[in-house]
């Protein structure tokens, strides 16, 4: 079982060091948690794209790639991410493990080093500023990533049903927001987002005590970056409401139906591995109820499944259906969950779930990139190690399971419709 550290190592500053030597490589991470807001999700998204391009000392992609490979090859990538209400800035990073470096140098100190002056030391070109040319390249860039988001109309439908139920934005903001933004006010975000906290992770063979001297050193020149101090985003369970419907029409060939459920249990919540196991036994696997009932054998959706939000409490179900089998698709996927909340559950329904819970649990410890998604948003709810959710899932009854469908209530229904079927329609 891999050692895990997690501790404050400067003001605001959490660290999340987990010791293995199991990879060739680290990986390490530098992010702010920021509330996401309407008004500041394309700013905040901005940030590390801008910061990217260069610091005082590698002014640009050039130098950036040069101190790289003086590092055998390491990677630097802008990290955007979402969990719960928290918007994710920053940074994610691979180098070789310095197990592994051949001349027994200290990869680890100057990584931590290249990461902290992304962070604190951008390329100014001494006009106290973001320089012009990298805003608006990477303003361009990522309204382009917006945009192709649209283009994606399972992915798209899946986000509209997220942000109808939470009534917030998406991680990277929206496009008119985006296109609007100039150099000034995405410098005074980028110094404001330093009242935010920043979580750092690291996953590699160094001791604790020199991954915490080398965080520490590459980020002491935090206090010349003073900010108010943001408070953590809360997140705010959904109030019990009426079921609404959205529809929205599109040039589209094929209908999205997306059905969102409160069920209002969390990943700090003592029922979360019930409700874990539950979404895998309703629609989060190919051997649940939605995949081979709804898909399989009555043919009425191209794809079904759901998903579990374990940082709002939610059971988001996506599926992909021809427009006039909408009604019949939407009434079985009910009828499957109402076969779970009256017990119909045969055991080997209840095995499968479970099994596939814990292998995809205990498989997210052979991949880096995963494992430091897992920790960010443990670090957002606090939770426990993959290994301790995984036992946590073996435990779990089929009257757990059963009380856990119980609270599930639907809370929004959204479907994507094709244009064309609008006007035949009235």
């Amino acid at each position: 079982m891999a050692e895990i550290l997690q501790k404050e190592i400067l003001p605001r500053v959490s660290l999340t060091a987990v010791h293995t030597s199991k990879f060739k490589s680290s990986y390490m991470s530098l992010q702010f948690l920021a509330p996401l807001r309407e008004e500041t999700a394309s700013l905040n998204a901005l940030v590390p794209m801008v910061l990217r391009r260069g610091t005082e000392r590698c002014p640009d992609m050039q130098a950036l790639s040069a101190a790289l490979d003086e590092l055998y090859g390491g990677t630097i990538e802008p990290a955007i991410r979402k969990k719960g209400s928290s918007q994710c800035v920053g940074f994610a990073a691979s180098f070789l493990d310095d197990v592994y470096a051949p001349d027994g140098s200290a990869i680890l100190d100057a990584a931590a080093d290249l990461l902290g002056e992304l962070l604190l030391s951008p390329a100014t070109g001494g006009q106290g500023g973001f320089l012009p040319a990298y805003v608006e390249g990477e303003r361009a860039n990522l309204v382009d990533r917006i945009r192709a988001q649209i283009n994606d109309k399972r992915q798209y439908a899946a986000q509209r049903l997220n942000q109808l139920m939470c009534r917030e934005p998406d991680r990277l903001g929206d496009e008119s927001h985006a296109a609007a933004i100039t150099g000034e006010p995405l410098w005074e975000r980028y110094q404001a987002l330093f009242g935010c906290p920043i979580q750092v992770y690291y996953a590699g063979s160094a001791p604790f005590e020199l991954v915490e001297a080398a965080f520490r050193r590459a980020l002491s020149g935090l206090g010349s970056h003073s900010a108010a101090a943001v408070s953590p985003a809360v997140i705010v369970p959904l109030p019990e409401a009426a079921t609404q419907s959205h529809e929205e029409a599109m040039d589209v060939t094929q209908g999205k139906l997306g059905l969102g459920f409160r069920c209002g249990v969390r990943l700090i919540d003592p029922d979360y591995p019930a409700m874990h196991i539950l979404n895998a036994l309703f629609g989060g696997t190919t051997t649940s109820k939605l995949f081979l009932n709804v898909r399989e054998k009555l043919s009425l959706c191209y794809y079904a499944s759901s998903q579990y939000d374990k940082f709002r409490g939610l059971l988001l179900v996506s599926s992909g259906v021809e427009f006039d089998k909408r009604r019949q698709a939407q009434e079985e996927i009910l009828t499957q969950l109402e076969n779970c909340r009256r017990g119909s559950i045969e055991p080997w329904e209840l095995e499968a779930a479970k099994r596939s819970a814990v292998s995809a649990t205990l498989t997210m410890l052979d991949s880096q990139s995963r494992m430091e998604d897992f920790w960010l948003g443990q670090s957002v709810m606090a939770g426990g190690g993959p290994e301790e959710l995984a036992a946590r899932y073996e435990a779990v009854t089929m009257d757990e399971v059963v009380a856990a469908a119980q609270k599930v209530t639907l809370h929004t229904v959204y479907f994507l419709k094709g244009k064309e079927e609008n006007t035949h329609g009235h």
